[in-house]
């Protein structure tokens, strides 16, 4: 399995052909903005081409096209048409594909799915320490986490190029498929009773790592096999989530490793 990472910044592609054309070039792509009440054929082949590589779509107001596109505009460039779509760094894979690779080689799983993480530089740092540990795959929502833009790829010091990144429309329908293919499901939860050095992570798992001001969606956290603490010295609020992540996945490697 190829985990795919451009070297090159992100563009951003202006106009309603030009995005077609990337998408059926396979060009990678973050995201799509399309004006809010474009319609037709052509709209349709685009949002159909846009599900098959999983590309998130924003329907958005001609507004906010128009300031997107302003600062790039030159003499003889093409109107925005109702579409802009910011050039990807980082190729997402198929959730299931992942997991079957995983498994073929002879790998536990451990994965980790990010809920609701906002800093790029927490999602870079987070797969550095992914990688560093053995992890295999990041699991991210196409909607309420940080785009994996240069930022977050300079943060992860190239980690990207070495981990699976998979972008699902629902972490719910993600934890869902784990439990089909025998992965347990574990959260970090300030008030839970079991230590994390109790929990068993040699099976495979996937730990969800929450945002730093609300945690765990509540949601996600009733569909979780495993809750367990961080245990912490001081009185004190709580651990950055890139350290805390970072924390888990030396752990798992540390127990697969006895």
């Amino acid at each position: 399995m190829t985990y795919g990472m451009q070297k090159r910044k992100p563009a951003l592609i202006i106009g309603r052909q030009p995005v077609m054309e990337a998408l059926r070039s396979g060009q990678l792509i973050e995201r799509i903005f399309l004006q809010r009440n474009a319609g037709g054929p052509a709209v349709q082949e685009l949002l159909q081409l846009a599900d098959e590589q999983q590309v998130p779509v924003n329907r958005v107001p001609a507004e906010k096209l128009n300031s997107m596109s302003g600062a790039y505009r030159r003499p003889g460039t093409v109107n925005h048409q109702g579409c802009i779509a910011i050039g990807g760094l980082v190729r997402y894979l198929d959730l299931q594909d992942v997991i079957s690779h995983v498994v073929e080689q002879g790998k536990v799983p451990l994965f980790l799915l990010l809920d609701a993480i906002t800093d790029v530089r927490n999602i870079g740092a987070i797969a550095r320490s992914a990688v560093c540990c053995g992890a295999q795959a990041l699991i991210l929502p196409d909607k309420g986490v940080a785009p994996l833009n240069e930022e977050a790829v300079k943060s992860s010091a190239g980690a990207f190029a070495k981990i699976a990144v998979c972008r699902v429309d629902s972490l719910l329908k993600a934890v869902d498929l784990l439990h089909l293919n025998g992965i347990s499901v574990a959260a970090s939860e300030m008030k839970a009773d079991a230590p994390l050095h109790k929990c068993d992570l040699r099976m495979p798992v996937a730990v969800i790592m929450g945002s730093e001001d609300k945690g765990v969606h509540p949601s996600l956290l009733k569909a979780t096999d495993i809750v367990f603490k961080i245990p912490m010295a001081g009185d004190f609020e709580s651990f950055n989530v890139s350290v805390a992540a970072g924390i888990i996945l030396y752990e798992a490697m540390k127990q697969r490793m006895e």
